[in-house]
């Protein structure tokens, strides 16, 4: 059609929402930010998600600030890569997060993806 302006262009965005709560059991949840002085350290964390969900948590090493480690479930990595998700993750747990403390998380995911096709 004449004089109209159709834009091609493809864009992707994601919204990000995390729930931060105690540790209590069942631990499982998306993330477990595990303290420096934890009850549980990384090593026995793996060994805990591998016995409840095997092959579906991966253990990151942090080393920063109080946190340790963090033990984040693969599916969600696959929805925002680990360097876009990480990072978020990190900077809100450090604000609540002591050296002795495990700390549970919940992240709601939601991709949208808006195209435009001609018809």
């Amino acid at each position: 059609m004449a004089g109209q302006n159709i834009s091609r262009e493809n864009t992707r965005t994601a919204k990000v929402s995390i729930r931060l709560t105690e540790f209590e059991i069942p631990p499982m949840q998306d993330v477990l930010l595990v303290g420096k002085k934890a009850p549980i350290g990384p090593e026995a964390a793996r060994r805990m998600v591998d016995a409840l969900s095997p092959e579906q948590y991966e253990v990151v090493p942090v080393k920063e600030g109080a946190l340790e480690a963090m033990v984040v479930r693969k599916s969600l990595l696959k929805l925002i890569p680990k360097e876009k998700l990480l990072p978020i993750i990190l900077e809100e747990g450090q604000k609540l997060l002591t050296e002795n403390m495990v700390i549970k998380a919940q992240i709601d995911i939601v991709v949208i993806v808006k195209r435009e096709i001609d018809v």
